[in-house]
C-alpha cells in the first residue's frame, strides 16, 4: 500500500525521514521525492542543499535513491531525467548500485572511490548468536559472565551527555571527524524515542556506551566510547549484543555498523564483521557540473572506475 511508503523500504540513515527532520531542525534544506512509474511508487530519494565555498548551493544525495523493486536501468533513467530537471546547480551524488561508465556518460565526474560498510541482519537471538565468529562469541561470553551491568534508555538530545563529550574528544585525539554533536542532539529532539543509549557500568560507574539511531526498518550504530575498565571486560561486545537483541525485538531488521576499513583500522573492521555482518560496498562520490559534464563524458573508463 502507498500509505506504507517509504516506511516499507530499508532506508539508510541519510535517506530516512528521520534524517530530514533533524536537518530541518538545524535549519538545513532537505527535500524528499517519491519516484513513480505508471503512478505507483517505486523509489525514494532524499536530497539536501548546502552552500559550499567553491560551488555555492550544492544539491547532495547520499546513499540514495532507495528502490522498491527497480534495477540499475530504472535508476539510470531516473537519474538522467532528474539531472535534466535540475540543471541550475551542481550535484554531489553517492552512486550506490550504478555503473561508473554509465555515470560518466551522464556527465558525472568521479571524486572519491566507494567505501564499504558492515550491514547486520537482525533476527532471533539464537540465529544471530550462531553467526558470531568464535572469537567474538568468546568475548561476549566472558562479558556476560563478568561484573558489568547494562541498561538502555532513550537519548533526549542533551549535547552535554558524557558519551557525546567523550566521542568529540576522541575524534580530536585520533584526527578523524564524524557528524557533530549538534546533529545527534537534533536527531533525538526531532525524533522522540528514536535515539537510544546502551551503557555498561562497573561498580555503578559507566565504563562504556553506544548510541543507536533508529529509522524505520533500519537502525544505525552512531557513536561509541569505551574506557579502560570497559575494554578489560569486553564491554563493547556486550553492548553491541544487547543492542542487536533489543532492536530485533522492537521491529528492526537491519543494523548499519558503519564503515569497514581493513587497511587503516583492521581491528575495528574485524570487530564489526565478527558480529556476522556482511560487507557492503557503496558507490563512490560523483560531481555533476554543467560546465564539467562534456569533459567527464570523455574521461577514460579506467579513471572513472
Amino acid at each position: 500500500m502507498e500509505t506504507d511508503f517509504p516506511a516499507s523500504l530499508a532506508l539508510p540513515l541519510q535517506q530516512s525521514p528521520h534524517h530530514a527532520r533533524a536537518l530541518d531542525l538545524l535549519g538545513l534544506r532537505a527535500e524528499s521525492l517519491t519516484i513513480r512509474k505508471d503512478g505507483a511508487p517505486i523509489g525514494w530519494c532524499l536530497s539536501q542543499t548546502r552552500r559550499l565555498r567553491l560551488f555555492g548551493d550544492v544539491r547532495m544525495v547520499t546513499r540514495g535513491p532507495v528502490w522498491k523493486n527497480a534495477h540499475a536501468g530504472v535508476a539510470l533513467d531516473w537519474l538522467a531525467q532528474w539531472r535534466s530537471n535540475n540543471r541550475a546547480g551542481p550535484l554531489l551524488f553517492n552512486a550506490d548500485g550504478m555503473a561508473p561508465e554509465a555515470l560518466r556518460n551522464l556527465g558525472f565526474w568521479p571524486l572519491m572511490t566507494g567505501t564499504t560498510v558492515a550491514m547486520l541482519a537482525l533476527s532471533a537471538p539464537d540465529e544471530m548468536r550462531s553467526r558470531l565468529t568464535q572469537k567474538w562469541r568468546n568475548r561476549l561470553v566472558r562479558a556476560e559472565n563478568g561484573p558489568l551491568s547494562v541498561h538502555s534508555q532513550n537519548f533526549d538530545g542533551d549535547p552535554a551527555h558524557w558519551l557525546l563529550v567523550a566521542d568529540k574528544m576522541q575524534q580530536r585525539r585520533r584526527g578523524y571527524s564524524g557528524l557533530p554533536p549538534a546533529f545527534t542532539a537534533a536527531f533525538a529532539r526531532a525524533n522522540p524515542h528514536s535515539a537510544r543509549v546502551f551503557t555498561a557500568c562497573h561498580k555503578n560507574e559507566p565504563v562504556a556506551a553506544i548510541l543507536i539511531l533508529r529509522h524505520g526498518r533500519m537502525a544505525t550504530y552512531h557513536i561509541g566510547h569505551t574506557l579502560p575498565d570497559g575494554r578489560q571486560y569486553n564491554a563493547h561486545n556486550l553492548l553491541i549484543w544487547r543492542a542487536m537483541t533489543w532492536l530485533a525485538k522492537n521491529g528492526h531488521d537491519l543494523l548499519d555498523l558503519g564503515t569497514v576499513n581493513t587497511q587503516d583500522a583492521p581491528g575495528i573492521a574485524r570487530f564489526k564483521l565478527g558480529t556476522g555482518a556482511n560487507a557492503k560496498h557503496l558507490g563512490g562520490t560523483w560531481l555533476h557540473l554543467p560546465g564539467l559534464a562534456p569533459f567527464a563524458r570523455r574521461l577514460p573508463a579506467r579513471l572513472a572506475a
